[in-house]
């Protein structure tokens, strides 16, 4: 037996969005979304690395990429115990959006790849 609704076929339940609305928001937004927060990430550790280390601001923007990109050459590192911790921090979150970052990036290729495909049929 199949089940039934009171709600005509086609038609979302009363209060929600229809399907694909939501998701086609995000999926325009995404990489803008996405890569706005890797970029506050990088003034973040800049400004922080700038204060608690007082290194220049190209060394802090440096230490900044060189620590998300996980490269770690050694020629800069935390001396304080509270910029050791922010790095801790830093460097989770960080590599944790640069993963949501590359997740999207191939979700947006595999989307056009799709959208390819389909104009070819």
């Amino acid at each position: 037996m199949e089940a039934t609704s009171d709600e005509p076929e086609g038609n979302e339940p009363e209060g929600s969005e229809p399907t694909g609305v939501t998701s086609g928001v995000w999926e325009r937004r995404s990489s803008s979304v996405v890569s706005g927060l890797a970029a506050g990430t990088l003034l973040t550790g800049t400004v922080v690395y700038h204060l608690l280390e007082d290194w220049s601001w190209v060394d802090s923007l440096y230490f900044s990429v060189v620590t998300l990109a996980t490269v770690g050459y050694g020629d800069l590192a935390p001396t304080t115990d509270v910029s050791k911790l922010f790095t801790v921090v830093y460097l989770a979150s960080g590599l944790s959006l640069l993963a949501a970052y590359f997740n999207e990036a191939m979700k947006r290729r595999e989307r056009r790849a799709a959208k390819r495909a389909s104009r070819r049929r």
